[in-house]
């Protein structure tokens, strides 16, 4: 029985090409046995302080509690970090922190097991995904706007995710008959048949009549769903977009806990589709708890698979080991923690999104480049 040895998180930082080289931060996690087998995960923290802290949770709080511990109980090892951390945990930098050290744990279990993490969490339940290019809308004017989606499908994309009113030149993001003119224009030069996927955006603060009038214009024509129009706590609003429009509305990738979860399931009842990020949702663990949830109330589940290429193993995985998911997004830009970060990069065949058949994650962290991009 392989016994859990060292847990070291590095906070790193990279340039997003898809948003104009602005500065983005993770945690990035590395958990070894007492045998040498090593495990990756993944902290999704985003800002400087918020990433300091992750790490010094996983230090000084989670580390002292897991060294010694079964590598493979992954089970109790999770209930263990919870229970730790009733105090300030149930959401925020704990969760956080939990993800990524779950994360990597299950990467061990694989590597150990000599079985992609699929196999671990119940085989595969679809054979392949729909390859969504998943980006955000920042380009200057409605017509380049337009244009590089339409340059997503002709690189063999099948779908497209698309945040609005994100940093950048373009004005798409906020105001309505502009938000509808570019659909409508990116309709007419995708055809009828390509998936397209709007994501509202963090930036805009609609109320719910606005968000009813856009989600019934949007749905005209043929948005495949409509992410986050309003605020994710105001449920009073999302009851009312939900009774009077046919679209169907996404949400969660804020949430932090199956709690958080099955609170917007059975008390909400307003979201057709589930954001979830295993970098955030308390690792693979919380994740499977989620996907647990959607089976039960018919609802779709995303992976939000926005971050490094240690993350994308993980959603991918768990993606096609769930009977809810769709869609698998993918940037379509390059990025040092996508392109770099592993030996090999994961990416679509044919606008496909294929498992991963090596052990654990399946893939080979290059940690030269994890110290690197280590933050200062």
């Amino acid at each position: 029985m392989d016994r859990i040895a060292r847990i070291e998180p590095f906070p790193v930082h990279y340039p997003d090409p898809n948003d104009f080289n602005t500065i983005r931060r993770t945690v990035l996690v590395r958990v070894e046995t007492d045998h040498g087998v090593v495990g990756w995960g993944e902290c999704i923290a985003m800002w400087p302080e918020a990433c300091k802290a992750v790490a010094l949770v996983i230090c000084e709080g989670l580390l002292p509690l897991l060294q010694g511990e079964p590598a493979q109980e992954i089970e109790a090892n999770w209930l263990k970090m919870r229970r730790h951390v009733w105090w300030y945990g149930e959401g925020g930098i704990a969760s956080l922190a939990i993800s990524g050290i779950d994360m990597a744990l299950w990467d061990i279990a694989g590597k150990i097991a000599g079985k992609p993490l699929y196999d671990l969490l119940g085989g595969l339940k679809q054979d392949r995904l729909l390859a969504n290019a998943s980006s955000h809308v920042n380009k200057k004017g409605e017509a380049a706007c337009v244009a590089e989606v339409v340059g997503f499908f002709e690189a063999g994309f099948r779908s497209c995710k698309l945040g609005f009113a994100k940093k950048g030149e373009s004005n798409i993001g906020g105001d309505p008959d502009t938000d509808v003119s570019f659909i409508r224009a990116l309709r007419a030069a995708l055809g009828d048949d390509a998936g397209i996927l709007v994501d509202i955006g963090n930036g805009v603060r609609w109320d719910a009549d606005t968000a009813i009038s856009v989600a019934n214009r949007m749905h005209a024509l043929g948005i495949g769903w409509y992410e986050e129009p309003l605020y994710p706590t105001d449920d009073a609003g999302y009851r009312r977009l939900r009774a009077n429009t046919k679209v169907r509305i996404a949400s969660g990738e804020r949430e932090f806990t199956e709690a958080g979860y099955r609170r917007q399931m059975e008390f909400v009842q307003a979201i057709d589709v589930y954001g979830v990020d295993p970098a955030r949702v308390e690792g693979i663990t919380g994740f499977r708890r989620v996907d647990a949830l959607a089976t039960q109330y018919n609802k779709g589940m995303n992976a939000h698979a926005w971050s490094t290429a240690i993350t994308t193993a993980a959603s991918l995985h768990l993606s096609l080991a769930s009977p809810n998911t769709e869609i698998f997004e993918y940037k379509p830009f390059g990025v040092v923690v996508q392109d770099d970060l592993v030996a090999e990069k994961l990416w679509h065949k044919d606008g496909w999104a294929y498992p991963i058949h090596a052990p654990g994650l399946g893939i080979e962290v290059q940690e030269a480049v994890v110290k690197r991009l280590a933050m200062p």
